[in-house]
């Protein structure tokens, strides 16, 4: 990312970042398709930071509070995930950006499932699993659709983003009027 920010993603090479990591470019490409994946590592590391901070909330805590401090008590870098959000904006198309933030959501879903479940998860296809799939699945809707506008609108502080999936999941948790 530092290289990125001084040089700008196409002025630079993945073997100039595989030099910088210390690896051949052999492995630099074992773990990412090509160097505009790098611009969606943070998703995939936060991934992990949210799954072992949602692992550590109070089984008796609401999931909405629980993904909430979840979310919020990673340690996240203002500059650095603004100037990434950034540079995904200006170097990507815009689809690829969306079919990446599908999967993320979809994995952070399962997380949320998982959490959900517990040790003791209910039966496939009862109506219980039925009921925490969809909860997971709801709360993910709501948390990266806050990201999504916070990622399009001008103010993309970390403030701004709490403040948005705060919003948007006081919506689930109150119930989604109709818009019209």
């Amino acid at each position: 990312m530092v290289r990125f920010l001084a040089q700008g993603v196409e002025d630079t090479s993945a073997e100039q970042i595989a030099a910088d990591a210390g690896v051949s470019l052999r492995t630099f490409y074992r773990h990412f398709a090509s160097k505009h994946d790098l611009l969606f590592a943070d998703y995939d590391a936060g991934l992990h930071w949210f799954r072992a901070a949602l692992a550590a909330r109070s089984p008796d805590e609401s999931i909405i509070e629980s993904v909430q401090s979840a979310i919020m008590a990673s340690p996240y870098d203002d500059w650095a995930v603004t100037k990434i959000a950034s540079m995904r904006a200006q170097e990507l198309d815009p689809g690829r950006i969306v079919r990446h933030l599908r999967q993320v959501e979809a994995d952070f879903a399962e997380a949320v499932e998982a959490h959900l479940a517990g040790p003791d998860p209910a039966a496939p296809g009862s109506d219980d699993r039925m009921r925490v799939t969809v909860t997971a699945r709801c709360i993910a809707a709501a948390v990266f659709g806050a990201m999504e506008v916070w990622m399009l609108g001008e103010d993309r502080s970390l403030p701004e983003l709490d403040r948005l999936c705060r919003h948007a999941l006081q919506l689930l948790r109150t119930g989604i009027e109709d818009p019209l």
